[in-house]
């Protein structure tokens, strides 16, 4: 059996294979909906093969949203329509997912087919921003409001509460977005995260804030689902947010519970120089999963089905996120079964349009 096939079991959930679909913000939802967008998003990954379907990132808050249309879990009214996606997911041998995430001070922007840019909160679908420290994301945005204990209190709440709805929506696996230069990601940073109390300074001050935010979904997610964090291994920018920092962060993370981390990088500084390439993060999956020893998921440019299966086999990682691969093709997994000489279940409808194997 190749290795990208071979079933992974975390605590009580067990995959499949060790394909991930990644995240991916479609910025299709309405005050936070899900919609026929999303289940036919989601679902057609799951037709496909995938082990894990993570959502998007879901906000846990009105203001935590990168866009005014983000998905959302902020409210009650959001689960019903999750939880059918996530029955469908389940129903063709999937594991739903939900990733949650406070954008932080990247957050009140316009979509990206609409420009991008922040829209202040003096327009029509913006809002205030917060942040750890009062430093915008670019010289031309405006800086986010530093946020005070109060203010760290209620994100604490809201991804308990978020947590509590992921349960009742059906998902089976949550994780934390702690990449990317979203808020968590803010706070690890040393470039986004100037504070002088006990949040801000010192290495174990800039994870408190992530450490209390796992205190807090632990709280109501039960101890036998698995849970993620997502890292940005790297800012990719001296002074910042190091592999070797990552690898100190994994080590507590696994004593607090935390089963796998899902290793990203970039996005906290704009303009830094990343080396883009085939499989160009991989090597920090691998350096976390050394040194931690924990569970490690792979992510950027993987599109090949034996790049996929050889991240596996050479112990880099445990689990291959795959994104825009995904989108291209969201059938991967059963070609990348062929492509490997592996027997895969097919959906009962498309069985004959099978390869001969």
């Amino acid at each position: 059996m190749p290795h990208l096939f071979s079933p992974l079991k975390i605590k009580s959930i067990e995959f499949k294979n060790r394909i991930v679909v990644s995240p991916m913000c479609e910025y299709s939802s309405e005050d936070g909906f899900a919609n026929d967008w999303h289940f036919v998003h989601l679902g057609s990954r799951a037709i496909g093969g995938a082990a894990l379907i993570i959502t998007e990132a879901i906000a846990v808050s009105s203001e935590g949203r990168i866009s005014p249309h983000d998905l959302g879990i902020y409210k009650d009214e959001h689960i019903e329509k999750l939880k059918h996606i996530n029955d469908f997911i389940h129903q063709h041998g999937s594991v739903a997912g939900a990733q949650l995430a406070h954008a932080g001070r990247k957050a009140s922007h316009q979509r990206p087919w609409e420009g991008g840019k922040q829209i202040p909160p003096t327009e029509l679908d913006g809002w205030e921003t917060f942040g750890p420290s009062a430093l915008s994301f670019t010289d031309s945005e405006i800086a986010p409001v530093e946020l005070d204990k109060a203010g760290i209190e209620k994100i604490k709440e809201d991804f308990k509460l978020a947590a509590e709805r992921s349960l009742k929506a059906g998902f089976k696996v949550i994780e934390l977005h702690g990449a990317h230069g979203y808020l968590i990601h803010e706070f690890l940073s040393p470039l986004s995260n100037t504070r002088t109390d006990e949040y801000g300074g010192s290495f174990e001050n800039r994870i408190r804030f992530l450490l209390e935010l796992i205190e807090s979904v632990q709280e109501v997610w039960p101890d036998d689902l698995p849970l993620f964090v997502r890292i940005s291994a790297t800012d990719w920018t001296e002074g910042g947010w190091t592999g070797d920092d990552s690898a100190a962060l994994a080590k507590i993370l696994k004593e607090e519970g935390v089963d796998l981390i899902d290793c990203s990088t970039g996005g906290n500084i704009a303009g830094a120089k990343i080396p883009v390439g085939p499989g160009y993060q991989v090597p920090f999956a691998e350096q976390v999963r050394k040194e931690a020893d924990i569970l490690t998921g792979a992510v950027g440019l993987i599109t090949e089905a034996v790049q996929a299966d050889s991240i596996i086999q050479e112990g880099k990682a445990d689990m291959v996120f795959l994104a825009r691969e995904l989108l291209r093709d969201p059938y991967f997994p059963l070609r990348a079964a062929h492509e490997l000489k592996h027997d895969i279940k097919w959906p009962v409808q498309y069985e004959r349009a099978k390869w001969p194997l």
